[in-house]
């Protein structure tokens, strides 16, 4: 896979909105490197601050009425509308507590509170609904059926999963992904989907099961992506490495992250008028691993609170230039 760092990205005249709908919580992290307490996380928070770089967000979501506003404010100054952040009177907000091991894969759930997520039914607003760009994080699969029937009339659609849909609500998930355009999950939910230890006929395999794009996530190896389109019904695959990074300190949210980066950038690139094509979604995964490579560097979501756009396209360019080949 050839990434271009010398080519003009083809900018709509106006950018399309981005919708997701997932978790917000308050996390508290255990690492090699040190420790972190409150901090903000969840799904759709890593996604939102990825994809406010190249898109207006709007984020559906609930928290409890113990969410610090400080937070709220956080996403609002990235641009992210969060009319659809619901508060519970009566729930707090989801709490997770992990530590991380000397790799960085490895990690332990000490305690987990899902607070006002538990049963949540999200109820998207009027402007959340009309995106034609929509992301279903890792909810239950149920509800990501009922989002995508909640959107008016999107032009691509991305959904994640983990193992524990796969393995409690396979057929509800497999239903889920034959109505959205693209799927992204890590090398073992894949293998663990297909029932395949290879990779690429596990990625085969869920493409079958309805999404025309299936990206796989390989961690520090990078990824694959496989395509279809009428005229290639066999599909195109492409990989890419990740980006090198030295310092891996907090791995938390680099997969919604990541996710936030390639739909931020389709948002860009197709803007309202058209659908994604292979270069767009070449680039997109690009900027994906560019917005994770970043993410991996602090605890929670500092860093990607923190980037300018020029950052990111200063190191998508270096990045392009790792990837080339003559």
């Amino acid at each position: 896979m050839q990434v271009k760092s010398d080519s003009p990205r083809r900018l709509a005249k106006a950018t399309a909105d981005v919708a997701v709908v997932g978790s917000v919580a308050i996390d508290s992290l255990e690492t090699p490197f040190g420790n972190a307490e409150d901090i903000l996380g969840g799904s759709a928070v890593y996604f939102s601050l990825a994809a406010s770089l190249f898109a207006s967000v709007r984020l559906v979501g609930v928290v409890g009425s113990d969410f610090p506003e400080g937070y709220r404010s956080l996403l609002a100054d990235r641009g992210v509308d969060i009319d659809g952040l619901e508060t519970s009177a009566t729930l707090p907000t989801f709490r997770w507590r992990g530590r991380y091991h000397q790799d960085p894969n490895q990690r332990d759930t000490l305690e987990l509170s899902l607070g006002a997520f538990d049963g949540w039914t999200p109820q998207v607003p009027e402007r959340a609904r009309c995106a034609p760009f929509v992301f279903c994080a890792n909810i239950h699969p149920a509800v990501q059926r009922q989002v995508l029937s909640a959107m008016r009339a999107p032009r691509f659609t991305l959904l994640d999963t983990i193992d524990h849909w796969i393995d409690s609500s396979r057929d509800e998930l497999v239903a889920a992904m034959a109505e959205v355009d693209a799927v992204v999950l890590n090398d073992d939910e894949a293998r663990r989907l297909a029932g395949d230890t290879n990779l690429l006929r596990a990625a085969r395999a869920v493409r079958d099961l309805g999404p025309r794009t299936v990206v796989v996530k390989k961690g520090e190896h990078g990824l694959v992506m496989l395509r279809s389109s009428d005229a290639d019904i066999e599909g195109t695959t492409s990989a890419l490495p990740a980006y090198p990074v030295a310092n891996v300190v907090d791995p938390t949210g680099a997969g919604d992250t990541f996710a936030g980066g390639m739909l931020g950038s389709l948002a860009e690139s197709c803007g309202t008028d058209r659908s994604p094509e292979a270069e767009d979604l070449l680039r997109a995964v690009a900027y994906g691993t560019v917005l994770a490579s970043f993410s991996v560097e602090s605890f929670g979501t500092d860093r990607v609170a923190q980037l300018t756009r020029e950052e990111v396209d200063e190191r998508y360019r270096k990045f392009a230039e790792v990837v080339r080949v003559p």
